[in-house]
């Protein structure tokens, strides 16, 4: 899944190595932690095809990667970022062309409207310090808790690839709630990353 969004220095690197290169993550992507995703995903509703997706929060590495396996895999993306933080242009251009595009708003209401799992990311990705006060004041109207959740499907769950930041973009409720799967998450990243190598060492 990584191969839309890997940056220049991992495909020139995987272009000259003798082995496979991995992109644990990046700036750019992660593709690892996506696979996580869609392994919780179907393992708790059974199937993908069809499901909504709504992330919340800053478009990042992880919403860029998750755009693309939402594509690949029949599932619908609803992404809700503020001004400022949404997925750029050429990514959802590059989306588009896998499946469906994610659908991108402000409002977090309309992005969790009927979903059936709610995805949020810290406010603040590592390296991004120097602007934790300034994301403060711009995610905290946005976020809500997910305050639009009473929008999203009776069955939704709630999805976060950690470490949360509590208080923030999650509350301790939800993130302990009975529709959290932030820990069959967190440990579906060893079991995705196992596959990952499985897979590579078969020669596939």
């Amino acid at each position: 899944m990584a191969r839309v969004f890997e940056p220049e220095h991992i495909t020139g690197l995987a272009k000259w190595s003798t082995v496979p290169v991995i992109n644990g993550l990046s700036d750019r992507s992660h593709p690892c932690q996506a696979l996580a995703d869609v392994l919780t995903l179907y393992e708790h509703f059974g199937s993908l095809r069809g499901l909504k997706v709504a992330y919340v929060g800053d478009s990042n590495n992880v919403t860029r990667s998750l755009a693309e396996a939402c594509a690949l895999l029949g599932m619908q993306l609803a992404v809700a970022s503020p001004a400022g933080y949404t997925l750029k242009e050429e990514i959802v251009d590059e989306v588009s062309k896998l499946g469906a595009p994610p659908q991108l708003t402000y409002d977090p209401v309309k992005a969790v409207d009927g979903a059936d799992a709610i995805y949020t990311d810290t406010w603040t990705s590592m390296g991004q310090e120097a602007e934790s006060e300034k994301r403060r004041q711009v995610f905290p109207a946005l976020s809500g808790q997910c305050g639009a959740a009473g929008k999203a499907a009776t069955h939704a769950v709630v999805l976060h690839c950690l470490p949360a930041h509590r208080g923030e973009e999650i509350t301790d409720e939800v993130a302990d709630g009975p529709q959290s799967l932030l820990f069959p998450q967190a440990e579906n990243r060893l079991h995705a990353q196992k596959a990952i190598l499985v897979h590579l060492m078969a020669g596939r």
